[in-house]
């Protein structure tokens, strides 16, 4: 029996993809049509994908356009090519404003352009992109329903922004850059001032001006001491119990001896 089934299915799949190789070369758009369609509501978008575009040119401002374009966009998204998705809804909702779809096309534009959206370590166009797509659609269509989705990845993705030019300033403090270091901090936590990196941000800020006050030539440690330590106390002010607290503890204290030393010469 399973044998038998086997054959069956290897029939239906032959005969199913002779008729998909036959319509393909045909010239008739409705024969297309009907079977994109089936295909599509099957859930085979990759062939509906390219039957819908082979006819969707010849069906724009025809009754069925509306449907098919949006058929052949969201095919596109089904296939995981997002970033051709994000144009063809794009285009959609431009082609058909008063379409019963046009907020859905909105929400699925912004989100194909939040799924191409790279890792936080490369070039970050395309994330900036996304999120101007999610606030327009969120400021567009503030009751929606997708409106919990659309402010969750708007989210992820300004805390991946965070997180790059947080990473960045981190790394001019491993590689020993203390003078870029802070001011890259001081950027970071005056574009981000809700960042979940702040403590972080913050505590390296300090470190950084330590570093740089303690390897000072002479006639500039006191005062890059006394901005070190500012650092310290802005750091405890809004995290009195920081999780650096021992590292800070203990460079706070050089500090105060340091600038004995230095007071007192």
């Amino acid at each position: 029996m399973r044998y038998l089934a086997v054959v069956l299915l290897t029939l239906v799949l032959t005969v199913s993809c002779n008729e998909y190789q036959k319509v393909l070369k045909s010239e008739d758009a409705k024969l297309k049509y009907d079977l994109a369609e089936k295909f599509y509501n099957e859930g085979d978008f990759r062939r509906a994908n390219r039957l819908f575009e082979q006819i969707a040119p010849q069906y724009i401002g025809k009754p069925q356009g509306e449907r098919i374009i949006f058929m052949y966009a969201n095919s596109f998204y089904q296939i995981r090519d997002y970033y051709t998705g994000g144009y063809q809804f794009e285009r959609f909702a431009k082609s058909y404003p008063r379409s019963e779809k046009v907020e859905e096309a909105a929400f699925l534009a912004a989100k194909c352009l939040y799924l191409s959206s790279p890792k936080y370590s490369i070039d970050q166009t395309e994330t900036h992109k996304a999120i101007e797509k999610l606030q327009l659609y969120i400021n567009q269509y503030p009751t929606s329903e997708n409106l919990p989705e659309a402010n969750k990845m708007a989210q992820e993705l300004s805390e991946k922004l965070q997180r790059k030019e947080y990473e960045i300033a981190k790394q001019y403090n491993t590689t020993r850059n203390y003078e870029s270091s802070v001011t890259s901090f001081n950027n970071f936590l005056l574009d981000f001032p809700g960042s979940i990196y702040r403590e972080d941000a913050m505590f390296y800020r300090f470190d950084s001006a330590y570093r740089l006050a303690i390897n000072s030539v002479s006639y500039k440690i006191e005062e890059r001491l006394l901005e070190a330590e500012g650092h310290y106390n802005n750091l405890k002010k809004y995290y009195p119990q920081t999780k650096y607290a021992d590292k800070a503890d203990a460079m706070k204290a050089e500090i105060e001896e340091q600038l004995k030393t230095v007071t007192s010469k």
